[in-house]
């Protein structure tokens, strides 16, 4: 009896590790009978995630693993790479900041609107200094009070000096899933909503580790992006 539980035990770890640590509640949604022809891995989707990493550039390049919210340090890691370099005398032009967000940090690459109908910030429990919880992606285009000093740059802009984002589908599929079956609403359904809202320019990988190892073999370090 006490095998069968160690191996029970130790197959349910083994689970939780592929889905990036996805809690039990919430693997149940890939056993669900309406996955049965719900790939884990589409090929027409993904077929521009491979060379997405081609656009990695300049002599300095590292990729943020960021596997939760962290109050928005996937990002502010990322920001202060390119503040530092800069201030080192590196361009933007010669570095680029790869951020991974995985398991709980894929709300950071969802749009507003997608916050507020879920609601995301409650669901992942991303909190303003007040305590209540964001009903839109504070971490995209920042607003005042957003981020822990006014100067810091958010997804949107550091896009724009070559900083690259991308986002584990496996994750959305395992999170959408758990909310379609909490609301009793189609998974499918649920799923496409959440693909639709993918921020621009951020790419849609089909799993985070799938990603950070991509990146690093373009040359990336790699930092875990948390607190």
């Amino acid at each position: 009896m006490k095998t069968t539980t160690k191996t029970t035990n130790t197959r349910r770890q083994f689970l939780g590790a592929l889905a990036m640590g996805a809690t039990a509640s919430t693997l149940s949604v890939l056993t669900n009978p309406i996955y049965a022809n719900f790939p884990i891995d589409d090929v027409e989707k993904m077929n521009n995630a491979d060379t997405w990493f081609d656009k990695i550039k300049g002599k300095h390049r590292i990729v943020y693993d960021g596997s939760k919210p962290h109050n928005g340090f996937p990002v502010i890691w990322n920001w202060a790479y390119y503040l530092t370099n800069n201030g080192t005398g590196t361009p933007d032009e010669d570095m680029t900041g790869v951020t991974v967000l995985r398991h709980d940090a894929i709300p950071l690459a969802l749009n507003d609107a997608l916050w507020a109908k879920y609601p995301l910030g409650e669901t992942f429990k991303i909190s303003m200094t007040d305590g209540s919880p964001y009903t839109r992606n504070p971490y995209y285009d920042p607003q005042p009070g957003d981020m822990p000093m006014p100067q810091i740059e958010g997804i949107k802009r550091m896009q724009e000096r070559g900083a690259m984002f991308c986002v584990c589908d496996l994750a959305i599929k395992v999170y959408s899933g758990a909310i379609a079956a909490q609301k009793q609403m189609d998974a499918k359904v649920v799923y496409d909503d959440w693909i639709a809202a993918i921020l621009p320019d951020i790419q849609l990988v089909p799993s985070g580790v799938w990603a950070l190892g991509r990146a690093q073999e373009h040359g990336c370090g790699y930092i875990f992006a948390g607190e």
